[in-house]
């Protein structure tokens, strides 16, 4: 089998080595359906070819000349259909989140010159209506589910004549390795989106360096639930698609786990905000035990918090570990689909203390490290012990070298790193000097090679003492507290390092039960005197972890969550300050008031 030159190259493999075993799923009027590697090659060819048909793709393969074509989807069998075929075509795909502001959308649209846009469904068509004037390249707009006066993605696949599939195999034959695949905006948190260009190279070098120290083959089955606009989880899909895995789509994030246990995933990626997530829950119904069932969770938890996966332990530590997943740890399994090899997480740092709990019940996690500019993966921690260390991102992978400049930033220089910034040679001239990719993350290599992030330049405020303050690991540690849901650091230009907290309200309230104290209110409660004392407690007891400038000296408590929708955060779940800043000016500006 000859050595893949481009990510579509995966389908020929799996026509060779596995024509019909299933490749694609996803619930269809409440079934499973999958989608065999048969079929799959049919749809995609069949729709690059009616790509074809319509002018689209295969003229001009250079990063201006070829056509961008844009979707909008949450994710499905049908984003990988179209992912495929446009690269087929010699189109490049446009990834647009789902959630992506009306500004925004228009500034991709134009920016690309997209010529087609793929939605979902009648929320992302109205989205792109609501543009589409402003945007004078949209030429069509296609959609997945059937929206009566639009036109439906499968009236492409009858569309391409012989001359078209003749065309589509010359096209294919003129791809090469180093042409652009995608352009990926990415949100940022601050500016207007910057469009990252990603070659096949890029991509795909990216996916044979990691392949390798995934534990999944051909027969497994995965769960896909992370944006595939994000360049994690799309490449990650073609790990899965290079290694013949089935890969079952989650319906939403609300039936999560529902779908882990129907399909019994051997893995899947998660963003530790999620994770937390999970742990959450199963933690507050850990508090809705008593007597005995309470006593063993808790002590189970606590053997956990002290697994290290490069000390195994004494002997009476083993065995009561053991005895802790047989009783305790074997029920999260059981909810997690009971079939875990591992979980990778990225895109933000994830709190040590969550990575040792569920690494001791049976589920390894591996944490990694990358930006959408080095396609994404940098380093990543690996299944066997010598090569993980718990609040490390790993090792650098394969091809990949990384190296700490003289003020503390990460580079990283390989075959993963990025083309440019589409349009944008100036941006690209900061970012990328002598093939060396700037992250803009700050942090050491442990051990000669363990990469370990300690906060973003940008990120890292003086004090009016002149002192240097990096909120990163601050929050990171403080959310490992169960009354803190979220929490930013904030200090710049003031004289003691102070926190927006967003505590966790299931757990407050419970608190609140017992101390007698009425919660039916958010707001009111953000403003109780008790309630403020106990969470700045919380604060208090991780602020041992830090020394005196860096701790958190007072905190203002906010009554709703961040999210994407409120605009605190980005797609990919990390804190958008500048945005937060703006929005509670008046909380941040009680924190420094006498």
């Amino acid at each position: 089998m000859s050595t893949p030159r481009r990510l579509f190259d995966c389908l020929d493999q799996l026509m060779e080595t596995a024509p019909n075993d299933p490749l694609l799923a996803a619930k269809e009027q409440g079934q499973w359906r999958t989608y065999p590697v048969r079929e799959v090659n049919d749809i995609v060819n069949r729709l690059a070819a009616g790509l074809l048909a319509l002018g689209i793709g295969g003229h001009d393969l250079s990063v201006e000349g070829s056509d961008k074509i844009a979707i909008l989807s949450k994710n499905r069998p049908e984003w990988v259909f179209l992912d495929l075929a446009v690269q087929k075509a010699g189109a490049v795909l446009v990834p647009v989140y789902p959630t992506v502001g009306l500004p925004d959308l228009a500034f991709v649209l134009n920016d690309a010159q997209v010529k087609l846009v793929f939605v979902n469904d009648a929320d992302m068509l109205a989205k792109v209506s609501a543009v589409q004037e402003q945007c004078p390249t949209v030429k069509a707009v296609y959609s997945f589910e059937t929206i009566t006066g639009t036109q439906h993605w499968r009236s492409l696949l009858d569309t391409g004549r012989p001359e078209h599939t003749a065309m589509l195999q010359d096209v294919n034959s003129r791809i090469n390795t180093e042409d652009l695949l995608t352009i990926i905006y990415t949100s940022g948190t601050t500016g207007t989106p910057k469009g990252v260009m990603l070659s096949h190279h890029n991509v795909l070098s990216n996916v044979m360096a990691t392949l390798p120290l995934l534990p999944v083959g051909r027969g497994c089955k995965v769960l896909s639930f992370l944006p595939l606009n994000h360049i994690f989880e799309r490449m990650v899909t073609y790990i899965y698609l290079y290694a013949g895995v089935t890969i079952y789509y989650a319906e939403s994030l609300e039936t999560l786990g529902d779908n882990l246990k129907e399909v019994k995933p051997e893995m899947f990626t998660t963003v530790p905000r999620l994770l937390e997530k999970v742990y959450e829950k199963i933690l507050a119904k850990a508090n809705d035990l008593t007597g005995i069932k309470k006593k063993l969770f808790f002590w189970a938890l606590r053997l956990g918090e002290r697994y290290d996966v490069q000390e195994p332990g004494s002997f009476g530590y083993r065995l009561q570990l053991k005895l802790a997943n047989k009783l305790i740890f074997s029920k999260w399994r059981e909810g997690l689909g009971n079939n875990l090899k591992c979980i990778v997480t990225g895109a933000a740092a994830c709190p040590a203390r969550l990575i040792r709990i569920f690494t001791a019940g049976g589920i390894p996690i591996m944490e990694g490290y990358g930006q959408t500019e080095s396609s994404p993966v940098i380093s990543v921690n690996r299944i066997e012990p010598e090569n993980r260390r718990f609040g490390t991102v790993g090792p650098a992978i394969d091809g990949v070298e990384v190296k700490i400049a003289e003020d503390g930033e990460v580079l990283c220089k390989g075959p993963n790193v990025m083309m440019g910034y589409y349009k944008r040679p100036d941006l690209t001239e900061e970012t990328v000097k002598d093939g060396w990719l700037y992250t803009g993350d700050i942090g050491v290599i442990e051990k000669g090679k363990f990469l370990k992030i300690t906060d973003r330049k940008k990120e890292i405020f003086k004090t009016s003492g002149g002192k240097f303050v990096a909120p990163l690991p601050i929050e990171t540690k403080m959310v490992e507290s169960p009354f803190i849901e979220q929490i930013m650091v904030v200090g710049d230009g003031e004289k003691f390092t102070g926190a927006l907290v967003v505590p966790n309200f299931a757990r407050l309230q419970q608190w609140c039960t017992e101390s007698g104290i009425d919660h039916s209110d958010r707001d009111a409660l953000c403003k109780n005197q008790k309630v403020q004392s106990f969470l700045q407690q919380q604060v208090d007891a991780y602020n041992s972890f830090f020394n005196p400038v860096e701790q958190v000296k007072r905190i203002a408590l906010l009554p709703k969550e961040w999210s994407v929708e409120g605009g605190e955060m980005t797609p990919k779940l990390s804190l958008k300050r500048k945005a937060i800043m703006e929005k509670y000016k008046e909380a941040v500006q009680g924190i420094y008031r006498e």
